[in-house]
């Protein structure tokens, strides 16, 4: 896979997740999932993307970290969403499962950039 790809399809994701989010009911825990999950989602895929421009591999490790956090970020709240309503399970699965595949991409990426490091 490609920078490109990558970057194609973290955008992807952010779009899922944000179309995700403006189906969520309009209830006092879905609006706060909404706030939450409609920033961490695009962080992740805007932090890619500067991480693919960086100025040393130590600035490549650290952008890529913030990915790692707002795609944990954006983890977490899925979870919260099926803990608040088991009915949503069926949407977030394919959502869940491509977050998940995207973090691992990025955390064997740090681990082989740390490893150059040294």
């Amino acid at each position: 896979m490609t920078e490109k790809d990558l970057q194609d399809r973290f955008k992807r994701f952010a779009v899922s997740i944000v179309k995700f989010a403006e189906a969520l009911p309009e209830t006092p825990g879905c609006r706060t999932v909404r706030n939450q999950i409609v920033r961490s989602g695009p962080s992740a895929a805007a932090n890619y993307r500067a991480a693919c421009r960086p100025k040393s591999n130590a600035d490549f490790i650290s952008k890529l970290g913030t990915v790692e956090e707002e795609l944990d970020e954006t983890m977490f709240w899925l979870e919260f969403v099926v803990a608040l309503s088991e009915n949503f399970r069926p949407t977030i699965s394919p959502l869940w499962k491509e977050g998940n595949e995207l973090l691992s991409i990025i955390i064997a990426s740090i681990k082989t950039s740390k490893a150059k490091k040294r």
